[in-house]
């Protein structure tokens, strides 16, 4: 049962993945033009805003399909879906068709956000590199302690005792 559950959870991390990389590369491939497209949205900073878009864009994925730090790229990624969507599809300025179009693509990001928190509560099982990691540590951790120390008595020790306060009143003061 847990191994179906880790290649699940492999199969919803590759395709998280996947649905990020080709807009991340067509960004990666042209910097200027989405910097562009974002100052048309009145975003300050456009080509900072553009260049941390791409560092996200393209190592999260791959952070994301290596299983490495979970929470941390689950919800950074989740945030950058949000914003994305915040201001690359405004469906609320246009009508018609493309209205219908932009707020398609806009639920889209919020539906990636959804996986992404999924993905930052579930983490990303033992098939990944944290999996692998932890895994590894687990199983060396008890043969390299038992070399290590010294076997230790398994004699269950009393509890010990607090002395107890003295009951009743309380003796007078000597006068001075």
């Amino acid at each position: 049962m847990a191994a179906r559950n880790d290649g699940i959870l492999l199969a919803g991390r590759l395709l998280l993945a996947s649905s990020l990389l080709p807009a991340a590369i067509g960004r990666a491939l042209n910097p200027s033009g989405f910097a562009l497209t974002l100052a048309g949205t009145g975003m300050p900073y456009p080509n900072a805003v553009a260049t941390a878009s791409v560092v996200i864009g393209l190592f999260g994925p791959l952070l994301l399909a290596l299983g490495l730090v979970p929470r941390l790229v689950g919800l950074g990624l989740a945030l950058h879906a949000v914003v994305a969507g915040l201001l690359l599809h405004r469906f609320w300025e246009f009508s018609g068709a493309v209205a219908r179009v932009e707020q398609e693509l806009f639920l889209a990001q919020l539906g990636l956000a959804a996986g992404f928190v999924l993905y930052a509560v579930t983490g990303p099982g033992h098939w990944s590199w944290q999996g692998w990691w932890h895994g590894a540590e687990r199983g060396a951790m008890p043969a390299a302690k038992a070399a290590k120390e010294p076997a230790r008595e398994t004699a269950a020790k009393p509890p010990r005792k607090r002395a107890a306060a003295p009951r009743g009143p309380r003796p007078a003061k000597a006068a001075a």
